[in-house]
């Protein structure tokens, strides 16, 4: 689910010049009453596309995808030099430490949304609910554990947030509302070569998986061991939860030269990592190893009425089960 909207200034760590980022738009709530619905605001009448701030499940006509692919041609003229290629992806983990070190708990927010886009947490929260572990890969500093915790009457859930930000793990653990009770919060890396299971958990323990705007940090060379390790975490029959960046996004579309590591991959102005998916891409990874429930694509249409503006956004959400 997307966070709040805002341009932002940051520091280019190549040039170390001051840039401008747009952070993802804090949506209203994107379901109502069956998950993966993304709302219900359809435009009928392009004549009446700036009445609203925002628009639902908005079709792309050629005229969007080509304007899309003329930038994204662009882009190729002046990618990431090999040298600085080599600095982003040595070591990932050191820009978003000094992201959460820039930032602290000011970016994000919460994901109250959960609830209606992945019931299933919800059920495992229930008072009458059996045992259940649920991991957050990539949490952060707690945007979605907080929201979990907060509604929980599950006298036997255990909630683990792992992430390969020190910063990050430091900052959930200082929140008042951070309850040992039930949760954990641990340093892990999905991607880690040399794999080591999260801190409190057992192989093959986890129900529910959840990783939200964290697959995109990964260069496509780290997919093949994410699912691996992923693999070894999950108990079978449990569910991987999953929303991402789409292919053509907003975001994608607007990175300018010294931005491309490779296709469709780049990195930000604060040193951190980003991919945008496809539909079929993300099939084609994630059904190695688990079994597709469901893949959908949530597009928007956000209008900025006074400029006139249309801005396209796309993501990607899916549900894979764990083979029994």
């Amino acid at each position: 689910m997307p966070e709040q909207v805002a341009e932002v200034t940051t520091t280019d760590v190549v040039n170390n010049t001051p840039v401008k980022e747009t952070k993802p738009p804090l949506d209203s709530r994107l379901g109502r009453d069956d998950p993966f619905e993304f709302g219900q605001r359809y435009l009928k009448d392009d004549n009446e596309v700036f009445n609203y701030n925002a628009w639902d499940n908005v079709e792309w006509g050629e005229e969007q995808i080509k304007e899309a692919e003329e930038k994204i041609k662009k882009q190729y003229e002046e990618p990431v030099r090999d040298y600085d290629k080599k600095l982003f992806n040595e070591n990932p983990e050191r820009y978003w430490d000094i992201f959460y070190k820039n930032n602290t708990v000011n970016f994000f927010k919460d994901r109250k949304w959960l609830q209606i886009e992945f019931p299933s947490i919800y059920e495992a929260i229930k008072e009458d609910a059996p045992p259940t572990t649920i991991l957050e890969i990539g949490c952060g500093v707690g945007n979605t554990l907080f929201p979990i915790l907060s509604e929980n009457k599950n006298k036997n859930l255990k909630v683990i947030g792992a992430d390969y930000a020190k910063n990050a793990i430091n900052l959930l653990k200082e929140d008042p509302n951070y309850d040992t009770n039930f949760a954990h919060a641990c340093v892990w890396d999905l991607a880690n070569p040399n794999f080591e299971l999260p801190e409190t958990v057992e192989p093959h323990s986890v129900d529910i998986a959840i990783m939200i705007f964290v697959f995109s940090a990964l260069s496509p060379q780290q997919w093949d061991n994410a699912l691996n390790n992923l693999a070894k975490l999950m108990k079978p029959g449990g569910h991987i939860l999953f929303r991402d960046y789409g292919r053509y996004d907003l975001a994608q579309v607007r990175f300018k030269k010294n931005r491309l590591l490779e296709d469709n991959f780049y990195v930000r102005g604060d040193g951190t990592r980003v991919y945008f998916f496809t539909e079929e891409e993300l099939r084609e990874i994630f059904t190695k190893k688990f079994i597709e429930k469901k893949i959908a694509s949530d597009r928007r249409l956000l209008v900025n009425r006074k400029k006139q503006l249309k801005m396209y956004r796309i993501w990607l959400q899916a549900v894979f089960d764990v083979p029994e």
